[in-house]
């Protein structure tokens, strides 16, 4: 609310330096034609003093009826009628300014129309002209408060916005981590079972990539670099339980700290061990290729597997990678192809087009 006051404040502060040089300047080229024989450095003066006058009369104008206007607590008609008597006690202000005080002790000079004295018809006349000066001070000052609480209403919805994006990630994080490390300490706790001499190795590359999931994942983006780690950690982890296992990894990336959102794409290589090799009876592949360049990820992911299929088990992982990647990469394509003997994902994301949480 604080930061809200003083944005406020600034605007309106800039609104009336620059209305006030507008008035000075225009009434000083009026001052031109009205007092010929005044030399310039005192018709500035005067003008100076002239609007500074009026911006008294003016100021009070303008947030008595701005006040009116936000206050929800008067009736339509009750507002309407302060509307009208602040607007007419305004111009009365006006003309009583630039009669008995901006001529006679200003321009030293009896005001006059046209070189007219102010008759009825006149006065009335001189005053629609300080109602229509008025109200278009007042017409400014409201567009220009208006356009303001509307930028402040869309950075407040944008704030939001974030904010609730920035939950539901965190969440859909939760909800892969704990899985994630469920799968891997069961793993080792079968070669624990079977008292393989790769455990300790295997622990080893654990505590790394619980490291990585405690840590790292938790900030909104990494390096590429380092989630690439992440994944060769876990199939070293996988290697040394599945021994009959070949694992083909291609990587070309031409810019190893180009950020991602941690988490995203080792899903897919946990699915394939977890669906695919874990599923199998004979000897099995899986396929992992990982291609940055000039921004555009190519990431694929193929696996063998047995003709049941795993897709119900699969789908609420792959439900929250499809809502992680809508949320945070609009410019992505996923394609899924689900045979009988094999599994895989293409996965594309142009990182020109990034959501900034």
């Amino acid at each position: 609310m604080k930061t809200i006051g003083k944005s406020k404040l600034r605007v309106h502060l800039l609104f009336w330096i620059l209305y006030y040089i507008l008035e000075v300047y225009l009434d000083f080229y009026w001052s031109r034609y009205q007092f010929p024989d005044v030399n310039w450095p005192i018709r500035l003066q005067n003008t100076l003093m002239l609007e500074l006058g009026y911006l008294f009369i003016k100021v009070p104008l303008a947030y008595s009826l701005l006040y009116v206007y936000e206050n929800g607590h008067f009736k339509s008609f009750f507002k309407y009628i302060l509307y009208i008597l602040i607007v007419i006690s305004a111009v009365f202000a006006h003309r009583f300014f630039a009669h008995y005080i901006m001529y006679p002790y200003i321009y030293g000079v009896v005001e006059t129309q046209d070189g007219k004295e102010l008759s009825g018809y006149i006065n009335g006349l001189v005053a629609f002209n300080s109602f229509m000066d008025l109200i278009f001070m007042v017409g400014l000052v409201f567009g220009v408060e208006i356009t303001r609480q509307k930028n402040v209403l869309k950075q407040q919805l944008s704030q939001l916005k974030s904010e609730k994006l920035d939950q539901e990630l965190t969440m859909l994080k939760a909800q892969i981590n704990p899985h994630f490390l469920f799968n891997t300490l069961n793993n080792i706790y079968g070669m624990a079972m079977k008292k393989a001499d790769e455990t300790p190795d295997a622990i080893l590359q654990l505590s790394k990539v619980m490291r990585y999931n405690i840590y790292e994942a938790a900030e909104k983006s990494i390096s590429i670099e380092k989630d690439v780690e992440n994944i060769k950690d876990f199939i070293q982890i996988q290697k040394i339980r599945h021994r009959d296992l070949r694992v083909n990894f291609r990587e070309k990336i031409d810019d190893p700290s180009q950020e991602i959102s941690p988490l995203i794409l080792i899903q897919f290589v946990e699915n394939a061990f977890k669906h695919g090799v874990s599923e199998s009876l004979g000897a099995s592949f899986i396929n992992i290729s990982i291609q940055l360049e000039k921004g555009i990820l190519v990431y694929s992911v193929e696996n063998s597997k047995e003709e049941r299929s795993h897709e119900d088990s699969t789908q609420i992982g792959l439900k929250n990678i499809r809502r992680q990647l809508e949320l945070l990469y609009p410019k992505h394509s996923l394609i899924v192809q689900d045979t009988t003997d094999r599994y895989s994902v293409q996965l594309m994301i142009d990182f020109h087009d990034t959501f900034r949480i």
